[in-house]
């Protein structure tokens, strides 16, 4: 009689190795079902297959499995009640401001965000070591740095697109009452990208954490600190001269959730007064802020795809 399989019906692979020592691909579902029902095919090897066609089959099966288990529909509505909530509550006056939508949306997201981020992704790669699906992934022959960032794309993906479709109900709730502006645009620009960074940091922590509360008390700490924490000794650094006006571009570049918190708030032409005032002259341009958004996204990402070779499964 086989062995009961994991929590999320994943049949645990057997020990059965192929000649070169590594383990075969099991017969059972460790998937739930999910290669077969969407027709994904595996990775095989090199020979039939460029580390782009890998990578993306990875990514496919990783989109398949979220959509299956309603990570999607979960992500979209919380974050379509999120911009339904404050448009709302912005025309309560019965005119919409927009621009204070805008603003209020993006101080709740910078906390929301990074948090919703962290714990989409942090069982990424341990969650499926504990499960035995990542050594079924780590059985082909399949360099592991693609399967890592296969699993980062696919859940990626997944929270673009939860991103887009939730926030693009409230901008749709906005413009009914009359108030979308480009800056409500800017704003769901700048939630993908930090976003993505955010899943990629927590893509690291999975890789680095020996066991899944590990890793999910790695991602609150690191929320706790990028959302809570950071800003308040940054200030209280510069404030108390202890460091100068200088570094306050490094400040904001250092934290993902506050060059998401800038980016976003650049397109809102009524902002003023605190940091935006303090910004002027630092050279924190939007350019800037996109390109540091973006090697937090890569950064990270392809870090674990390093790192990842050292896990025994």
């Amino acid at each position: 009689m086989s062995d009961a399989g994991p929590d999320d019906g994943r049949q645990s692979p057997p020990s059965g190795k192929t000649d070169d020592g590594r383990q075969s691909p099991p017969s059972g579902k460790t998937d739930g079902g999910v290669v077969e029902e969407t027709g994904l095919r595996l990775p095989t090897g090199s020979a039939e297959g460029s580390a782009l066609d890998q990578v993306a089959t990875v990514a496919r099966l990783e989109f398949a499995l979220a959509i299956r288990n309603r990570w999607a529909f979960a992500l979209a509505a919380l974050f379509a009640s999120l911009s339904i909530l404050v448009v709302t509550l912005g025309g309560q006056g019965g005119v919409v401001r927009s621009d204070a939508v805008v603003v209020s949306l993006v101080e709740l997201s910078a906390l929301l965000l990074p948090l919703v981020a962290l714990l989409f992704g942090y069982d990424a790669v341990v969650g499926s070591d504990e499960s035995g699906w990542l050594g079924v992934l780590f059985a082909l022959p399949v360099p592991r740095s693609r399967v890592v960032l296969g699993t980062y794309l696919g859940r990626l993906a997944v929270f673009v697109g939860a991103v887009v479709a939730g926030f693009g109900v409230g901008g749709l709730w906005l413009a009914n009452a009359g108030g979308l502006t480009p800056a409500y645009l800017g704003l769901v620009g700048a939630a993908v990208l930090g976003g993505a960074a955010f899943l990629a940091l927590s893509t690291l922590l999975s890789t680095l954490a020996a066991e899944k509360t590990h890793a999910l008390g790695g991602a609150l700490l690191l929320w706790v600190w990028v959302a809570l924490v950071h800003d308040l000794v940054s200030v209280g650094l510069i404030a108390a001269d202890v460091v100068g006006p200088d570094w306050l571009a490094a400040f904001v570049l250092a934290n993902p959730a506050t060059a998401f918190r800038v980016l976003a708030l650049q397109s809102v032409p009524t902002v003023t007064g605190g940091m935006a005032d303090v910004l002027v002259g630092s050279g924190v341009t939007t350019p800037v802020l996109v390109g540091s958004l973006v090697v937090w996204s890569v950064g990270p990402a392809w870090l674990a795809g390093r790192l990842v070779r050292r896990r025994s499964v």
